[in-house]
């Protein structure tokens, strides 16, 4: 029996799989969603909570590519300016993980609603505030 041909065609194809290829096309990396990493609640203002306010603000905010906002604008109110306010600066220090297109982070605009809900039941620090009134 003769290895010769055997061992040629084995080397052959072991030299193949170490040559570099030719293709320069690079594959396609999925692209990845914008996504929360700290997004904590704002502050709710004791007298409004305590006064039975709330209401939902809703921001338009747009995410940079190094994860924070760098863009927010209001689209819709809870219709006490205060908590407008506190939604807005809550908001500005928020941390995302940027959506990516082709493995680079990209800039992406969202819609946030941030809500304020009266606690019920009422707090004790709302009897304090009832006496200074």
């Amino acid at each position: 029996m003769n290895l010769k041909p055997v061992v040629t065609l084995a080397c052959l194809l072991a030299l193949a799989a170490c040559t570099p290829s030719t293709d320069t096309t690079a594959p396609a990396v999925a692209p990845t969603e914008l996504a929360a990493l700290q997004t904590p609640p704002p502050e709710y203002p004791l007298e409004l909570a305590c006064a039975d306010i709330g209401g939902t603000v809703t921001l338009s905010v747009t995410v940079g590519t190094e994860g924070k906002p760098t863009a927010i604008e209001q689209v819709g109110s809870s219709g006490d300016e205060r908590l407008d306010s506190a939604a807005r600066t809550a908001v500005e220090g928020w941390l995302f993980k940027p959506a990516t297109r082709n493995g680079q982070a990209i800039a992406q605009t969202i819609r946030v609603p941030v809500s304020f809900n009266p606690p019920q039941p009422r707090p004790d620090a709302c009897f304090a505030l009832d006496e200074q009134h």
